[in-house]
């Protein structure tokens, strides 16, 4: 697929289930609840590819169609090179990006991050923004963590929420999964919404330990969202899962819009 600009955007005619894939009875309800901050009218970028392991095409079937029944004004790539058109990337109000591993050019990444630091917000999943370019510091600065091991490969784990107060999160309760638990290396200025707990039994330095799972953050004006949940698509049939993932989009695209936040509570001080 070439690169579409701001004036193609994509018209997808799958609405799968209204873009309630994956969602349960119970899931659908909280949906409605926490549908507070509408993507009617956003425009938004979405990103794709990279090590296909991480299913970046299967994600277009899970969240394009949820996208667009909420309203969102979408444009397709699978190519870094959206990030070169000045045009577009001044007009996206959000870019969600699924892109594990490769590289990408100082000019792209320029493009990109100039478009969240003038209040883009940025948004994604698992390794798709949390282990995409793995020798840019710049980018993991903006996304406030990398990745650097899953112990045990897929294995089964639990995910707190520490948050009970933070609309991302509100209404939620803990939950378990079963796939990679990640290991990253996370900025302390970020605000944690949810975490996991490692044991001993893959690798015993890391026995107790408390890790980030979801966070918030800002890179100059724009809104950062992260979870790290996700390694493959079945993940997003946990209903927590996707339901984090669909509340941040939808609080990372009122960059533009919404007041500031402030959180900043230093953990080493």
């Amino acid at each position: 697929m070439l690169h579409k600009s701001r004036r193609n955007f994509i018209k997808t005619a799958a609405l799968v289930g209204a873009g309630l894939l994956f969602l349960t009875p119970k899931s659908y309800a909280v949906e409605k609840m926490q549908n507070n901050n509408s993507l009617k009218g956003k425009k938004v970028l979405y990103v794709y590819g990279g090590w296909s392991g991480h299913e970046p095409q299967q994600s277009v079937d899970v969240f394009v169609p949820w996208l667009k029944a909420e309203g969102a004004e979408l444009t397709m790539s699978d190519n870094l090179d959206s990030y070169l058109d000045e045009e577009l990337m001044g007009s996206v109000d959000l870019i969600i990006q699924s892109w594990t591993m490769g590289t990408i050019t100082n000019e792209q990444e320029k493009g990109l991050l100039k478009a969240v630091r003038n209040g883009a917000g940025f948004s994604g999943w698992h390794g798709g923004i949390g282990d995409s370019f793995r020798n840019n510091t710049e980018y993991q600065f903006m996304v406030g963590g990398q990745w650097v091991a899953h112990p045990g490969g897929v294995i089964d784990y639990s995910v707190q929420i520490t948050d009970k107060n933070d609309p991302v999160t509100k209404g939620m309760d803990d939950f378990k999964m079963h796939s990679e638990q990640y290991y990253m290396h996370i900025d302390p200025n970020v605000k944690v919404l949810a975490t996991t707990e490692f044991t001993a039994e893959h690798a015993s330095w890391i026995d107790e330990c408390v890790m980030p799972v979801v966070w918030k953050k800002y890179y100059g004006n724009g809104r950062i969202f992260y979870s790290s949940l996700g390694h493959v698509m079945t993940d997003f049939e946990v209903t927590e899962a996707l339901e984090i993932m669909k509340r941040g989009i939808r609080w990372a695209a009122e960059s533009k819009y919404a007041p500031k936040e402030k959180w900043v509570s230093p953990v080493y001080k």
